[in-house]
């Protein structure tokens, strides 16, 4: 038990690439040492202080996307008309996303769409799945850049398309004047629905995706660094709190896995909203 335990629990501390520093600190004898936002900075791993900087974060990053493009590869390649259990379970991801997301938000003009929100679900499931993957640790999505980016791709592709189907002033009317209200009000309307269009729907689906791996990976962090803690250095009967820390530390684990499929699940339903949005003659 004992050696299982200091292995979760080695495993879990190591996330900010100074594993060894973290767990010397975590022994010795002036107490408990919480995480922190340095979790989330790892050292360079080459390039310091260049434009080339590459750190832990990245190369897990890529770790990813490399498992996610392999996989699909291999189901595609060795596809049968009766599915087993591993083509079964790639095939209910996608069919999740066509028939839960974008053909009950989107309809008949979905269907364009598909391929796009189906990379960017799965993309973000692999992402944030990382966080609970031994020895990785730590979300992809845990650092804004990413969810930035990603929000951004979403954001060029929905302006584009409403910009495409109604021409700019077209598109602008739409969204900056919605039909059906008095004219006075557009003068509170409009510089609301202008903040709402153009900084909020990005802003808000970058914050939201990397706050909860964020916070999800702190928690983590906390409870198996307490684990740790008590089990090694606490005195007497205290060490017996270190299977309570644990026992929270594993109910966080699975919860965890539940909200970086949930936050996956949100991204994407929110993207089809605004595309569908975005494509409407009035809303």
């Amino acid at each position: 038990m004992g050696n299982l335990l200091a292995a979760v629990v080695s495993a879990e501390a190591a996330d900010s690439g100074e594993s060894k520093s973290y767990i010397q600190q975590m022994f010795s004898s002036d107490g408990f040492h919480a995480p922190s936002i340095a979790e989330f900075f790892p050292p360079a791993i080459f390039g310091d202080g260049t434009i080339y900087e590459f750190n832990r974060i990245m190369l897990i990053r890529v770790i990813a996307a490399v498992a996610l493009i392999t996989i699909f590869w291999i189901v595609a390649a060795r596809a049968k008309v009766v599915p087993g259990r591993f083509q079964g379970a790639i095939e209910f991801m996608l069919d999740f996303v066509k028939d839960q997301i974008v053909e009950p938000v989107m309809g008949h003009e979905g269907k364009r769409f598909l391929p796009f929100l189906t990379t960017l679900f799965l993309a973000i499931v692999f992402f944030n799945i990382t966080g609970v993957i031994p020895f990785l640790n730590i979300a992809s999505t845990s650092l804004i850049g990413l969810p930035l980016f990603m929000a951004f791709w979403v954001y060029l592709l929905y302006l584009g398309q409403g910009v495409k189907k109604h021409g700019l002033g077209g598109y602008l009317k739409n969204s900056l004047f919605p039909p059906g209200v008095p004219k006075p009000i557009y003068i509170l309307l409009t510089p609301i629905e202008f903040l709402q269009v153009f900084i909020l729907r990005p802003a808000t689906l970058a914050l939201r995706l990397a706050a909860n791996m964020i916070a999800g990976h702190l928690l983590l962090v906390l409870c198996f660094a307490a684990t740790q803690y008590f089990f090694f250095a606490a005195a007497g009967a205290m060490k017996a709190m270190s299977a309570v820390t644990f026992a929270a530390g594993f109910g966080f684990v699975l919860f965890e896995i539940f909200v970086a499929l949930l936050q996956a699940y949100v991204f994407t339903m929110l993207s089809a909203v605004y595309l569908n949005m975005a494509l409407e003659e009035e809303h």
